[in-house]
């Protein structure tokens, strides 16, 4: 995507990928289960939805993040469905669907620091990378792998320990704030550490968002819950204004 196109690394990029997570979860549930389309059945159209968007893009002459955020939900509701797909569809478990996930995401990086692909702009002055990694092909594979393998993660807290959807919330949320201080302030925000952090919010974002649906948590229903997660995100990209994004857009 094009650089004026996309958010900057800051306070509200992360607060928005917390809440799309939590979106993503449950409109992935949605289209399983309210639309009927299973596991496999909705994964061909979030395809060509997402070709559609990253093909509009392309041709766009206005400058928006909205790209780059329906890209989001669409790549983390289609890793919800997939998941799921492989944790319980195909029985590979919660732990061989991470193993294999983990890494794929190894890998990713691996071929991107052997290609030279570096985040789009500079670091700023405290050293830290405030612009997002080059989002081509490697990107959203990448996104689409941190994604599931937060889905898998976040099931697994809720589904197979002691802490369920509520502390298993509590503590991923917390999880999330450690792993992200540390990849600002000593990591740089340098691409492994985002990547961490992105599956930090991914496994929190899933937890949350069937808190807010499930029975065992608030029980708002998908539908509610879709609509609720959505609005927040809507909320936080409309209201938040990003002054970083837009002086990264002026370099």
């Amino acid at each position: 995507m094009k650089p004026g196109n996309l958010p900057a690394i800051d306070a509200r990029y992360w607060t928005a990928i917390l809440a799309a997570s939590m979106c993503g979860a449950n409109t992935g549930d949605f289209a399983a289960r309210i639309l009927g389309l299973g596991h496999t059945r909705g994964l061909l159209p979030l395809a060509l939805i997402f070709l559609a968007i990253v093909w509009a893009e392309k041709r766009s002459r206005f400058t928006t993040e909205a790209y780059y955020w329906l890209a989001i939900i669409v790549l983390r509701t289609g890793a919800t469905n997939l998941a799921d797909l492989g944790a319980h569809d195909l029985k590979l478990g919660y732990f061989l669907c991470m193993g294999l996930l983990v890494a794929l995401m190894v890998a990713m990086l691996l071929i991107d620091r052997a290609r030279g692909v570096e985040p789009i702009g500079v670091a700023g002055p405290d050293g830290r990378w405030h612009s997002l990694p080059a989002t081509d092909a490697s990107y959203w594979v990448t996104m689409l792998a941190a994604g599931t393998l937060g889905t898998a993660a976040g099931d697994w807290v809720a589904e197979e320990t002691a802490l369920g959807l509520g502390y298993g919330s509590l503590v991923l949320v917390g999880i999330l704030i450690v792993v992200w201080f540390i990849s600002d302030q000593y990591g740089k925000m340098t691409k492994p550490w985002y990547w961490l952090t992105i599956v930090a919010a991914r496994t929190a974002g899933t937890t949350l968002g069937d808190l807010l649906a499930s029975r065992r948590g608030l029980g708002l229903g998908l539908v509610v819950s879709t609509i609720c997660t959505s609005l927040l995100l809507a909320g936080i990209l409309i209201l938040w204004r990003n002054r970083r994004a837009a002086r990264l857009r002026e370099v």
